[in-house]
C-alpha cells in the first residue's frame, strides 16, 4: 500500500505547491474517505486547502516545519507532526492513521481557539485587595488593609504503573507560617492525552474541580493566591496552565517551572551560563529576555544549597515583581513551598489509593 501525506492550510488563492482542487485522490486508499465531507468540515473551520499526495513527492515534514513556522509532536500518533501557524503535514500508512490525523488536526484548531479567547481575559498586572507580607510590617500599600494570609499550591501526581491515573493535590499553607492549614485531594482516570503546549485542557479541569469544592462549601481557607506547577506567560502560546486555571477560576497566579520552555530563543543552557557568569555570581534572579526583547519571567536561584534555578512568569491578576516577591517569601527550598507541598501530599496520597485500591480487589 502506498504511504501518503496530507497537508492543510488556512490560506486561500495559490501556495508555494500551486494551485489545487480542495483533494486530489491518488490511491484505492484515499478513494475510501469521503472528501467532499472533510472538505466541508475544513471550511466550516476556516481551513481552505487540503491535500492528499503519494509521500515521495512532498518534502520531509521536519524541513517544512523549520521553515515555515512552530512544530508540535504528537508522539501518541506514530509519523505526525502537525504545523499550528502554516501548513499541516501528515505521514500515514492506513485510512485510520489519516482519519487520526484529521481528528486530532481539528481538535488542535479548536484548542487554539479556546485558547486565544481565554487570553483576551488574562490581566498582567496587580489585580488584588490584599498586602503582600513584608518584614517592614509598617509598610502600607496604597489603600490596601487586608493581608495576604493563604497561600495555594496545586500539583498532579501520576502513577507510574498507569499514566492516566492521576492525583490532584491542592494545599493551602499559611502565608506567615508557610504551614499547611488545608488540603483537598482528587484521583481520576485523565481521558485526554497530553500534547505539548495544550497542557491546561488536561490536567486543568481537575484542578479546577479542588477550587470549585472548597468555593461551594464556604471554606474558610479559600487561598487568596495560587502557585501552579506549570508555566503562565513562559509559554510557546503565551498562555501556560498558570493563566489558563486563573482565568478560568479567577485567582492571581503564579507560574513555576522546574524546567525551561525554549520560547522565543531562549534555551535552558544558556540561562543556566547567564546565572554561573562571574558578573551574575552575587544576583539570585536574571529576566528571561526573549530575542523580541519581551520579558516572558525570570529564573531565580532560590536556595543557596541548589544549582538549578526555577522559572517564574506571570499567571493571572498579578505583575511579575509582585511574583517574585511572594515567590521569594515562599522558598525552604529550591521549590516554592506550596508546590512542594502539593507535590509531596499528591504522591503520598496516591500510594495511599493504590495501596487501598489493591486491598479491595
Amino acid at each position: 500500500m502506498v504511504r501518503h501525506k496530507i497537508f492543510v492550510g488556512r490560506r486561500r488563492g495559490i501556495s508555494r505547491f500551486g494551485k489545487f482542487p480542495a483533494a486530489t485522490p491518488c490511491s484505492d486508499t484515499a478513494k475510501l474517505i469521503d472528501q467532499h465531507a472533510i472538505s466541508v468540515y475544513l471550511k466550516n473551520l476556516g481551513i481552505h486547502k487540503w491535500m492528499i499526495l503519494p509521500f515521495e513527492k512532498m518534502e520531509a515534514p521536519s524541513r517544512c516545519a523549520d521553515r515555515i513556522g512552530l512544530s508540535i509532536p504528537l508522539p501518541l500518533i506514530p509519523n505526525l507532526t502537525l504545523l499550528m501557524n502554516g501548513w499541516c503535514f501528515c505521514c500515514s500508512k492506513d485510512l485510520q492513521s489519516l482519519l487520526v490525523f484529521i481528528l486530532v488536526l481539528l481538535t488542535s484548531y479548536l484548542a487554539c481557539r479556546a485558547q486565544d479567547l481565554l487570553k483576551g481575559k488574562l490581566i498582567v498586572e496587580d489585580d488584588f485587595t490584599w498586602i503582600i507580607p513584608s518584614h517592614d510590617s509598617s509598610s502600607l500599600e496604597g489603600f490596601k488593609t487586608e493581608k495576604l494570609k493563604y497561600i495555594g499550591g496545586v500539583d498532579i501526581s501520576f502513577l507510574k504503573e498507569d499514566p492516566s491515573t492521576a492525583c490532584a493535590a491542592l494545599v493551602i499553607l499559611d502565608a506567615d507560617t508557610l504551614n499547611v492549614v488545608h488540603e483537598e485531594f482528587d484521583v481520576t482516570k485523565l481521558q485526554i492525552p497530553y500534547v505539548p503546549g495544550f497542557l491546561a485542557f488536561r490536567e486543568a479541569p481537575i484542578l479546577l474541580g479542588l477550587l470549585d469544592k472548597l468555593k461551594h462549601n464556604a471554606h474558610p481557607f479559600y487561598p487568596q493566591l495560587l502557585m501552579v506547577d506549570g508555566n503562565g506567560l513562559l509559554h510557546p502560546r503565551g498562555f501556560g496552565l498558570a493563566c489558563h486555571l486563573g482565568v478560568l477560576a479567577n485567582l492571581p497566579t503564579i507560574g513555576i517551572g522546574k524546567n525551561l520552555h525554549h520560547v522565543d530563543g531562549l534555551t535552558q543552557s544558556c540561562v543556566r551560563q547567564c546565572l554561573e557568569a562571574r558578573e551574575n555570581c552575587d544576583k539570585d534572579l536574571i529576566p528571561l529576555i526573549g530575542k523580541s526583547g519581551n520579558i516572558w519571567g525570570v529564573a531565580m536561584r532560590s536556595s543557596p544549597s541548589s544549582s538549578k534555578p526555577i522559572y517564574i512568569s506571570t499567571g493571572h491578576r498579578i505583575s511579575l515583581n509582585s511574583a517574585i516577591r511572594i515567590v521569594k517569601l515562599s522558598c525552604k527550598f529550591r521549590v516554592p513551598e506550596p508546590i512542594r507541598q502539593a507535590d509531596i501530599k499528591s504522591k503520598v496520597f496516591l500510594q495511599k489509593f493504590k495501596g487501598s485500591a489493591h486491598l479491595m480487589k
